[in-house]
């Protein structure tokens, strides 16, 4: 089993799986048409919700991974990671005074899981991102424990509190890479599947709201850096942005972003992404080595 120190090496296939929260669903679908088209990772990168479907995948990179990650997420659906009543999260606030929730449903939920507990027992190479406050700078997981390098990547600013690592502190690596189609390049990767939630595709408004004026300011900046690491490909890399399935994806600052407690659309949201990225491989031709 190979570690997740080294690069992919030019030739590999890279699977680039982006945050977004319990829109992060959609990436189930993705992978599940990614592994039936006989398309496996050489390497795999994620961010935030990203790093979890992605530690899945590097553990085990076949269509059983797709099967494990349903059913995290339907646990996820039934039991949350965000569960309790609105005054218990009042008093985590009023306690933390920074976080509505804490951290020890996701770490169960991850260590009933996922079958390894190190990035060197992975079957792929797998790194994943955190945001440094200390530094102010981005950390890439790469050895050692891999729950907390995961947890560390999915600390939502408000939402968990940061993760403490050797006297360091992280929030979600969204902050700093949301879609981490740069860090694949450099690592040698020269074909990659960039699986997204679909908010690249809303349209964006000025802030007309008080709870848009961050959202919005948000999605400026991740895009700007999905667009700078798109706008400097190599030439002899390829780059494959799959298809989320949202038709109507609603625009940036909408209401519906703010749900993040909601998981009742999980099933469909898997199932649109499942369909769209099949259609996609089909009419594109693309497939991997293996059998479909």
């Amino acid at each position: 089993m190979a570690s997740s120190g080294g690069p992919a090496g030019r030739g590999g296939t890279a699977f680039v799986l982006g945050g977004g929260g319990l829109l992060g669903a959609a990436e189930v679908g993705m992978l599940r048409a990614l592994f039936e088209h006989g398309i496996r990772p050489d390497l795999v990168v994620g961010t935030s919700v990203g790093a979890i479907n992605g530690a899945f995948v590097a553990a085990d990179p076949a269509p059983s991974a797709v099967d494990r990650l349903r059913g995290v997420w339907e646990e996820l659906a039934s039991t949350g990671i965000f569960a309790g009543s609105v005054l218990g999260r009042v008093r985590t606030l009023a306690r933390t005074r920074t976080h509505l929730h804490p951290r020890e449903p996701l770490r169960d939920l991850l260590t009933a899981h996922l079958p390894v507990r190190t990035f060197a027992e992975l079957q792929v190479p797998f790194q994943c991102v955190a945001a440094s406050i200390e530094r102010a700078a981005e950390q890439w997981f790469t050895e050692g424990p891999l729950i907390e390098a995961v947890l560390a990547s999915c600390a939502v600013p408000g939402l968990l509190p940061p993760v403490e690592l050797d006297g360091e502190h992280y929030l979600d690596g969204g902050l700093v890479h949301s879609i981490p189609i740069g860090r694949a390049v450099a690592l040698g990767a020269d074909t990659i599947y960039v699986l997204h939630v679909g908010r690249i595709d809303r349209p964006l408004r000025p802030p007309a709201r008080p709870w848009e004026v961050a959202q919005v300011a948000f999605e400026v900046a991740r895009r700007h850096r999905v667009a700078a690491d798109l706008a400097a490909l190599p030439p002899d890399v390829t780059v494959h942005v799959l298809p989320s399935g949202e038709a109507a994806p609603p625009a940036a600052g909408d209401l519906r972003d703010l749900r993040y407690r909601d998981f009742s659309g999980v099933p469909d949201r898997i199932e649109r992404a499942y369909g769209a990225v099949r259609g996609y491989l089909q009419r594109t031709g693309r497939s991997g080595e293996g059998p479909a």
